[in-house]
């Protein structure tokens, strides 16, 4: 991966991060995106050349299409870890800003998610079934736009590659960077599915031992819904999930002048 997408330095100081707490507004908006004020058009760019990375596929450097923008945009609520949402410093997160967070995205392990549910200090076993449920619901709600946006970037893909066939100077270089960007589109696409397989796993490891930890009869509720985003996972299988590495994969910028 190329150095500039590897690494960036904070640029935000404290005091502003401060500020965001302080006034006590959330910098989330709809379906987990950032609010338009704090957003920058390819603030979530990485996701797509992460995941060719992770894949040891080519990354494309070439401009992202309005559509491939919300594509990452929208697939970013559904790989971020759940009780990461709605966070005071969650601008810093947006931005991709934090390096260990990045490492976390690809930690498939389903004690956790249960793990920072038993870490909240709550009077009643009501409020862990309540904020099981509902981040179960919000993953539910996050589903369709994406998929959606997944659908007809896919669609536009296909397209892309019958235009290829009929162009006749195509050069080498125009064809590898879209090449690379078709495979990272699909690479974004693989990557929530894998991450919606993993967060369903999590989610019912976190129902059946706190149905022994703590009953409640909220539990039948919570498995319904939890049955309700796992019917939803199955039916938006659009693409192959590749192997996804534990560690970054060398990976080469492709650009349509060649260079």
């Amino acid at each position: 991966m190329s150095p500039k997408f590897r690494r960036r330095e904070c640029a935000w100081p404290i005091t502003a991060l401060l500020g965001v707490a302080l006034a006590g507004c959330s910098s989330i908006g709809d379906f987990g995106r950032l609010k338009p004020s704090l957003a920058s058009d390819d603030m979530h760019a990485w996701i797509g050349q992460e995941a060719a990375a992770r894949a040891g596929a080519p990354i494309s450097a070439a401009n992202l299409t309005d559509d491939e923008r919300t594509l990452r945009d929208l697939a970013f609520a559904l790989i971020e870890p759940p009780y990461d949402r709605q966070r005071w410093n969650a601008v810093v997160y947006e931005y991709g800003l934090d390096r260990k967070f990045r490492r976390e995205l690809w930690i498939d392990d389903p004690t956790v998610y249960y793990a920072h549910l038993q870490k909240a200090v709550v009077r009643s076993t009501a409020v862990r079934y309540s904020r099981l449920s509902d981040d179960i619901r919000d993953d539910i709600v996050r589903i369709d736009p994406f998929f959606a946006i997944a659908r007809r970037v896919i669609d536009l893909d296909r397209r892309r590659q019958a235009s290829m066939r009929a162009v006749a100077d195509l050069s080498p270089a125009e064809a590898l960077a879209a090449q690379a960007r078709i495979g990272e589109n699909a690479l974004v696409v693989a990557w929530v599915q894998h991450a919606l397989i993993e967060r369903c796993a999590s989610y019912r490891f976190a129902l059946e031992h706190l149905a022994v930890v703590e009953p409640d009869a909220a539990a039948a509720d919570v498995d319904r819904v939890l049955t309700q985003l796992q019917q939803k996972t199955a039916a938006n299988n659009l693409v192959v999930v590749p192997h996804f590495a534990a560690e970054p994969e060398p990976a080469v910028a492709v650009a349509a002048s060649g260079q």
